[in-house]
């Protein structure tokens, strides 16, 4: 079987920059567009350079991108790494769901009296 897989470390990334709920809260506000840092750090309760913190870890992970026009530094949301992510956490969820329907069937025959090879006891 061969497996499409995402680079470790860049999955581990996005991963790492997921965990933190102020971050996933500044994705949310950037899937509604660009927006500046100040206005990123509004909403919450700490300094500017706490959220630029923030802000660095999310670079670095790929799933932000920052310009420069002239004294202002728009943030822009990059899904591709969240996209990645996804893709990796479908690959378990299909492989639960298969159990699942395994274990659901399994269940059945043992309910309607029936043994593993569909004989009726």
């Amino acid at each position: 079987m061969v497996y499409n897989l995402v680079p470790a470390d860049r999955l581990s990334r996005t991963f790492a920059a997921l965990a933190d709920p102020t971050r996933r809260a500044i994705l949310a506000r950037l899937a509604q567009g660009e927006t500046s840092v100040t206005e990123l750090a509004e909403p919450f309760a700490m300094s500017l350079p706490a959220v630029s913190k923030h802000l660095k870890v999310l670079e670095r992970a790929g799933l932000i991108t920052r310009g420069r026009a002239a004294q202002w530094r728009p943030c822009r949301l990059n899904a591709a790494p969240l996209k990645e992510a996804a893709e990796w956490v479908e690959h378990y969820r299909r492989f639960w769901d298969e159990s699942l329907d395994r274990l659901d069937t399994y269940l059945q025959r043992l309910q309607a009296g029936k043994k593993d090879d569909g004989e009726p006891r």
